[in-house]
């Protein structure tokens, strides 16, 4: 993971969440929880989708 994905999963989590996987479920999912949880969900989210691989 490199340091500008790193600091778009804490400021910006669907984008760092969309430039990892495009338009999807993940990026859905993400900014749900970035709306329901304040964003503490979505920068959790964020980071596990950009670290995992496949």
């Amino acid at each position: 993971m490199s340091i500008l994905t790193i600091i778009l999963c804490i400021f910006l989590p669907p984008v760092a969440v969309g430039l990892e996987k495009g338009l999807g479920k993940d990026l859905l999912i993400n900014i749900i929880l970035l709306l329901l949880t304040l964003g503490v969900g979505a920068i959790i989210h964020a980071f596990w989708v950009c670290s995992r691989k496949g």
